[in-house]
Order: structure tokens, then C-alpha cells, then sequence
């Protein structure tokens, strides 16, 4: 089944309609961010969804901000759940995605932050790529729209297709396909897109070191290798807790991103200032993974 239309959203919701995807969205103290995130979340009509909004601002307000109401009220008239939490407690990144994890029962779970816009279309091709590859996740790189004509030729040689099925592989600091990490800087996605030629609905997986912002995972697969459940070895003030959960999917069940990609960076200010901590140089040493 797909969304409501409009001429149904006065109809009452089927308590026992199914769910392919929750979408778990973390926010704090980005209303206007936020209302786009959930805009183009209302835009994806050809997936049933549910969303699980994990709200840290202060007051945990969020929803009652307008634009955020708005949009909330017209996912829940499409006949999509909406599920709202506040989690004041600031433990981390880390912790925030287990706890919205902790409340994920769709067999695939997507990630989102709350400054991306998606295109309408993008869950259907992430899950259609999920389903199709059998691998552990699908991410669709943010794409920041100003830098659309600064072209990195440098940057995107390292692009590279998986021509075959997409198998666990290890990724590490210091390693070539670390060197990865720079296909998503910029606009490179787009750019890189553009020279696949691809038609219009279609896809194509590459290979990536890991993938921010808007991650699509096989919810079997993440909770096998643990999740987010490390955060209590971080301190509250760390980054990259995203590349310490791909980095043990794709060792298991190895992962992807697509394009193109239609998830588009909102290029607001980061919440995330200090990123002293870096989460895989405490999970993973020269190549090795640190016994848990």
C-alpha cells in the first residue's frame, strides 16, 4: 500500500496496516530544518512508513513548533503512524540513535538527520536497492546544492560501481578504500550521477567508506552487530558513530550507497561542534577491531 491521498485523509486510519520502513529522525533545536526533513519525508508516497521523532530541544517542543506540526498532521492524515518521543537525556549521538533504534520494529529502519531534504521517490529506490542487493544497508549521500559548479575531479576518481553483488568487505583508516570518504564532499554525488546516465527511477550501488545523514539498514543486520549499543564506551561529546555501525554491517553483510541520490543537505550550521572524539579511532586500531 502507499499514502493517503488527499481525498482520503479524512478516512480512519487501519490500525493493522503494515510498515517497510520506521524513519528515525533525531532532532534538537532546528524547527525550520526539521519542517523540510518531515516535508520531504510526506513527499515519499510509495512506501509505508512510520516515524519515530526523538526530540532533544529544550522543553522538548519540537512538534509544536507550526511548520513541524503541519507536516506531522499531514504524514498522520497519509495514514502514516507517527510516533513522538522526547529523550532530553544528552548522552551522545551514539545513544540517541540506540534509543530510537530501541523503538524500531519495521523490518528496515532509516536513519535521517533532521537537515535533509529527500526527493520524492528516494525511500522507494533505498529499499528497492536494499531488497535487491540482500546487503546490510543502502545510503543515499547528502548532496549540498551551492557547490553544484565546483567539480572535484580529484575527489570522485575513486568511484567505483559494484558490478557484482555487493559482499561484506573491511574498511579502516589507511586502507585505499577508506580513501572513499571524499565522493561524498560537495556536490560530488550529483556530479557523479550525472555521468551514470541513469534512467529516471533506476539506481546503481557503489562502493563507499561509509555513508552520513540518511542510511537505510536491514534492522536484522544492524541489531546483529550490536547497533548503537557501544555509546557507553564514548563520552557524550564524540562523532562518528555512524562509521562504527556501517563499518561492522559491511563486515557481515556488506552495504552500499546509490545513485543518484535524492537526499539533499539543508547546509544549516552543525549541531555537532566538538568532535574531539572520533568513534572509530576507539572501536577499531590499525585495521583490527577492539574486542567489545
Amino acid at each position: 500500500m502507499t499514502a493517503r491521498w488527499s481525498g482520503s485523509w479524512a478516512e480512519p486510519t487501519d490500525p493493522a496496516r503494515g510498515v517497510d520502513v520506521d524513519v528515525l529522525v533525531p532532532t534538537v533545536g532546528r524547527p525550520a530544518e526539521l519542517a523540510t526533513t518531515l516535508a520531504g519525508l510526506a513527499a515519499q508516497v510509495e512506501v509505508d512508513l512510520r516515524l519515530v521523532l526523538s526530540d532533544q530541544s529544550a522543553g522538548g517542543d519540537a512538534a509544536s513548533e507550526p511548520a513541524v506540526a503541519a507536516m506531522l498532521r499531514v504524514l498522520e492524515a497519509q495514514g502514516r503512524p507517527v510516533t513522538l518521543l522526547t529523550h532530553p537525556e544528552r548522552r551522545g549521538l551514539a545513544e540517541h540513535r540506540q534509543f530510537l533504534l530501541d523503538h524500531a520494529t519495521a523490518p528496515a529502519v532509516l536513519f535521517l538527520d533532521d537537515d535533509v531534504w529527500l526527493e520524492p521517490g528516494s525511500v522507494a529506490r533505498m529499499l528497492d536497492a536494499l531488497r535487491s542487493t540482500g546487503c546490510g544497508f543502502i545510503g543515499s549521500p547528502v548532496q549540498g546544492l551551492s557547490y553544484l559548479a565546483d567539480r572535484r575531479p580529484a575527489e570522485t576518481a575513486v568511484f567505483e560501481r559494484w558490478d557484482g553483488p555487493v559482499v561484506p568487505e573491511v574498511v579502516r583508516r589507511g586502507t585505499p578504500a577508506f580513501d572513499r570518504w571524499s565522493l561524498h564532499n560537495a556536490a560530488n554525488p550529483t556530479h557523479l550521477a550525472a555521468a551514470l546516465d541513469v534512467e529516471p527511477g533506476g539506481w546503481v550501488p557503489y562502493r563507499v567508506a561509509w555513508v552520513g545523514a540518511c542510511v537505510l539498514y536491514d534492522r536484522e543486520a544492524l541489531e546483529t552487530v550490536g547497533g548503537f549499543g557501544f555509546w557507553p564506551a564514548l563520552p557524550p561529546e564524540h562523532a562518528g558513530e555512524d562509521v562504527v555501525a556501517q563499518w561492522r554491517v559491511m563486515e557481515r553483510f556488506g552495504g552500499a550507497g546509490i545513485l543518484p541520490s535524492g537526499a539533499v543537505h539543508l547546509e544549516a550550521p552543525t549541531t555537532v561542534r566538538d568532535r574531539r572524539v572520533d568513534a572509530p579511532d576507539v572501536f577499531f586500531d590499525q585495521g583490527e577491531v577492539i574486542p567489545r
